[in-house]
């Protein structure tokens, strides 16, 4: 069947990582060292960061070589992706809309984390650092890096956030098969950790809190280094393998999209499916597309934070970022999509929502898991509770495009499979969800 299934061969995964930098409407607000207000200088950065990913941090250039020994492990862990079109959730929903998602969950991390994860793991190695030190939430990047230290011979220790810890002992176990030290968050390993525990033993974490615990971490071993899943630009420069696939992709068929659709936590698989395409719209190459990001009701931080400088974590050891943030002691509520459940987001993707680039909208969990059962009954695959937000977007803009008789052609990213989720499906259909 026509548009069914959209393949590239591996030799068609990217070459070079595209930099948005490159195209924004106006400068990035720079980092902001908190002990002299100024902007953070480079070398400050270097006790937690690999020089390499520091300088890719602050690069202009609009492209970045992607080196041989990383698209080799693109290759071996699923890359490039399949664009699939959703003819059989098209007709039951009876639209005339057109959807496609992008199959990030086919890695053998199950999600799109892998591709800035054997990135930063292969730059640590080159710089001779012996371990990485980083946080998860619903444990998808814990995942992901733990299967590049397993990649790249690098040790890894993941602080977990304690409620996902103990919701999604799968994924702990998945990343402990790697070779990984799992630790729940807030712990007893760092000082910080031991002072949150002090006040509440029972504190269900956060990803702020697992982030300083990481960071102390990284800071007090000379032999460790930090290693972020979003947010930062390199990690969303890592990404754009997905977006710049796409294009090929859509390309080959034909296809322009009218909505590009993706969750966002912090960032970065939003950022990685939409920047190559957003880039053209940026430079005048591309006629009026929408961008879509979708968020959690309970950490809504683009529809309700606040546009300012804030830290990247709960103990103020990062830099200051100017971002969209609930501010970063913020404890949000134990929802399944552990992933989505940051106080900020992304400055680069905070400054083009600002200035109107990028739409978004929350959405409630109870909504987001039945639009992943109406997904795997109608097109057979199980969607990670982030990605269900996502499949929400896109099942409503489908509605509405049935109820004014329009074809539009949705385009969503499909950031990760459920499979390691089915406790939270099961409080879905068993109405014990809140």
């Amino acid at each position: 069947m026509l548009e069914q299934k959209v393949t590239l061969d591996p030799d068609e995964i990217p070459k070079k990582w595209y930099n948005i930098l490159a195209d924004l409407p106006e400068p990035l607000p720079p980092p902001i060292d908190p002990e002299t207000g100024e902007p953070v200088k480079p070398e400050k950065l270097e006790v937690i960061f690999p020089k390499e990913l520091i300088r890719q941090e602050m690069a202009k250039e609009r492209y970045v070589r992607i080196p041989e020994e990383v698209r080799d492990a693109y290759a071996q862990i699923g890359r490039p992706t399949p664009l699939h079109r959703a003819r059989r959730l098209e007709r039951y929903l009876g639209t005339p809309a057109r959807i496609y998602y992008k199959r990030e969950d086919v890695s053998s991390a199950g999600s799109h984390k892998p591709n800035t994860a054997v990135a930063q793991a292969y730059y640590n190695l080159r710089e001779g650092v012996e371990r990485l030190a980083t946080e998860t939430g619903a444990g998808q990047w814990g995942t992901a890096l733990s299967l590049a230290g397993a990649l790249f011979g690098i040790d890894v220790t993941v602080f977990m956030v304690a409620v996902s810890y103990h919701q999604k002992p799968y994924r702990r176990i998945m990343m402990e098969l790697y070779g990984a030290e799992v630790v729940p968050s807030p712990s007893e390993l760092t000082e910080y950790g031991r002072k949150v525990r002090a006040e509440n033993p029972e504190h269900p974490g956060s990803l702020g809190i697992a982030i300083s615990e990481a960071i102390e971490m990284a800071v007090k071993d000379e032999g460790t280094k930090y290693s972020l899943g979003s947010v930062l630009n390199h990690v969303l420069l890592h990404q754009t393998v997905i977006g710049q696939e796409l294009l090929l992709q859509l390309e080959e068929i034909d296809v322009t999209p009218d909505v590009m659709i993706g969750c966002v936590g912090g960032g970065s698989n939003f950022a990685g499916f939409a920047y190559p395409m957003l880039g053209q719209k940026l430079r005048g190459e591309l006629d009026e597309v929408r961008f879509l990001a979708v968020e959690p009701a309970a950490c809504p931080t683009l529809t309700k934070g606040e546009y300012r400088y804030d830290y990247g974590d709960s103990a103020g050891m990062t830099p200051l970022l100017k971002m969209y943030t609930l501010g970063h002691d913020f404890v949000p509520s134990p929802i399944h999509a552990g992933g989505l459940r940051y106080h900020g987001d992304a400055p680069s993707l905070c400054l083009l929502y600002d200035k109107g680039y990028i739409d978004a909208v929350a959405y409630e969990q109870s909504s987001t898991f039945e639009a992943g059962r109406i997904f795997a009954r109608t097109e057979g695959i199980i969607p990670a509770p982030e990605t269900c937000h996502a499949v929400r977007a896109a099942i409503d803009i489908a509605l509405e495009c049935k109820r004014k008789d329009e074809e539009k052609v949705i385009v969503l990213n499909f950031s990760g499979h459920g499979l390691l989720d089915l406790k939270g499906y099961s409080d879905y259909l068993s109405g014990r969800m809140k």
